[in-house]
């Protein structure tokens, strides 16, 4: 492909001028936008095959099966080739280093994380539980800690939940209400799950997000394609997925600041999903992860049918900007654009509400981000042609790439690992009770056990001598009342003299008594006395 990027950007299409995404700034996120069959795919397969030949992986969701086909040389259509020439370039053929992915394990390789890994949040939006069904949810992670059960899948999830509602009179004790009808709420939820097929997620060997971000021999970044024709079945699942992913990347990837180009850009298909229904903490979630996962290296892109999908706080973290055409046949659509037509920075010179319906094929809005990172006024734009094959590939191409893969065997096949449905299978099979008890805790003052040191002459010497300190020390207050500053420097100097008192003490009560034996009760009888002292 005849080279047409500028050093450090990515030519994008071209209005009265060339329309570059700077790659410095391609992790400040964001939107391709337009109704259905404007040329969305097209866009988001031109950006990931700029990235690439820049020397950034990317990752995309493929809705349809249309994204496959950039792992395949493409071809010099007559309307590819015009357009080209109409923006000032010669079209060449290009295909691009890719690795397939699927959930379901069926077009790529599986993808796979452990329950602990999702955590509770996420699967309470993804089981649609309410609040106290959420809380049970995180006295279930909480107890599975505090027993030392690993939740690696669905089984274990529901065998944790068996083992609570066993012991829910202990837990309701300690941490509120957990009563067994939640708990079989929460049960059929799994059993829902379940029939979509997200037993074939949660499970072992976890994916491991180095393997997103790597670069073939030539440079060129890998283009990470998830089939997802088949998970847009369960629309829930497909966005709690990508997001569990984001968040993945935003805990693990290392702080790298503003680098010339980013490690990795995300292409966030049918976004809407993420948004809808989505409850308050998951909306901050997610916030908090496009806000400040740019200085990871990573970018993050929404694709949707309109800007407004994406809430005000997630939009206006998005400064790349590309508008496909919207319709606006009724009042309600003619709102959507001009609401759409406001997120650009004007130009005095476009009529962005009128262009925004009048968008021909291959045309778009665009406004990318400049040199200062404010965006550019926004212009209408031909975009580029694609250089690889536009469309699905077929199962024996997909087939043949798979077999020449990079991390072909890594994942292929599930690990069952011990866990919490064996370990307590197990404690059933041995008919160990194992009930849930409380955290240990330390008695009062008053309860503390005291060992009485030997009778006659030197318990009363004794007596007198702990009186003496107790009084100078102020180590008889009871333990938690706030002491004078005096008085809590006196504490440290006691317990730091405690050693060489007790074991002077020791010898001479080991003098008196004789022997090694000697020497030996008077250390004891020193030790527990002064430890007794010196715990109040």
């Amino acid at each position: 492909m005849a080279n047409v990027d500028k050093e450090g950007t990515i030519f994008v299409g071209k209005s009265s001028k060339p329309e570059l995404l700077t790659l410095a700034l391609a992790n400040r996120h964001g939107l391709v936008a337009g109704a259905t069959g404007t040329g969305k795919t097209v866009t988001l397969q031109v950006l990931a095959e700029g990235l690439s030949r820049a020397g950034v992986s990317v990752f995309a969701a493929d809705i349809k099966g249309d994204l496959s086909g950039i792992s395949e040389t493409g071809e010099a259509k007559e309307a590819f080739v015009s357009r080209a020439k109409g923006l000032g370039f010669e079209y060449e053929a290009d295909q691009f280093p890719v690795i397939f992915w699927d959930l379901f394990g069926e077009q790529g390789h599986p993808v796979r994380a452990t329950i602990s890994e999702v955590g509770p949040l996420l699967l309470s939006r993804l089981m649609d539980l309410n609040d106290i069904q959420e809380g049970v949810l995180n006295i279930c992670f909480r107890v599975a800690d505090e027993q030392g059960l690993l939740i690696l899948d669905l089984k274990d999830l529901r065998a944790v939940l068996g083992y609570i509602a066993e012991h829910a009179a202990e837990l309701t004790v300690r941490y509120g209400n957990v009563s067994k009808t939640t708990i079989g709420t929460i049960q059929r939820q799994l059993l829902v799950l379940e029939n979509q097929g997200a037993n074939k997620f949660f499970g072992e060997p976890a994916v491991s997000l180095k393997d997103f971000v790597r670069t073939d021999r030539d440079g060129r970044g890998y283009i990470n394609i998830l089939a997802a024709d088949k998970l847009m079945e369960s629309p829930r699942l497909y966005a709690t997925f990508l997001l569990w992913l984001l968040s993945e990347l935003f805990e693990q990837l290392p702080e790298v600041g503003d680098q010339p180009k980013p490690k990795l850009c995300f292409f966030f298909d049918e976004a809407h999903l993420l948004f809808t229904d989505a409850p308050k903490a998951l909306l901050d979630r997610i916030e908090q992860v496009v806000r400040l996962i740019r200085s990871k290296g990573v970018g993050v892109y929404f694709v949707t049918q309109n800007p407004l999908d994406v809430p005000d706080k997630v939009l206006g973290q998005l400064g790349n900007r590309v508008q496909h055409a919207l319709r606006a046949f009724t009042p309600r659509d003619q709102k959507s654009v001009r609401a759409a037509a406001e997120t650009f920075r004007p130009n005095p010179k476009l009529d962005v509400v009128k262009a925004i319906t009048e968008l021909g094929k291959g045309e778009a809005l665009v406004s990318f981000l400049e040199g200062n990172g404010t965006p550019a006024m926004v212009e209408r734009c031909m975009i580029r042609p694609p250089s690889a094959r536009v469309g699905p590939i077929t199962a024996e191409e997909r087939k043949a790439l798979m077999a020449k893969s990079p991390i072909k065997g890594k994942y292929d096949e599930a690990i069952d690992s011990e866990s919490a449905y064996e370990v307590l299978q197990k404690r059933v099979s041995s008919g160990a009770a194992h009930p849930i008890e409380a955290p240990p805790q330390q008695p009062a003052p008053s309860q503390q056990p005291a060992q009485a040191p030997a009778s006659g002459w030197f318990a009363r010497a004794w007596a007198a001598f702990t009186a003496t300190l107790s009084n100078i020390f102020g180590i008889n207050q009871p333990r938690g009342q706030r002491l004078s500053p005096t008085q809590a420097m006196a504490r440290k100097i006691a317990r730091s003299v405690t050693d060489r008192v007790a074991g002077q003490i020791a010898a001479d009560i080991g003098k008196s008594l004789g022997g090694k034996t000697g020497s030996s009760v008077g250390r004891s009888i020193v030790r527990g006395t002064m430890g007794g002292i010196l715990r109040r």
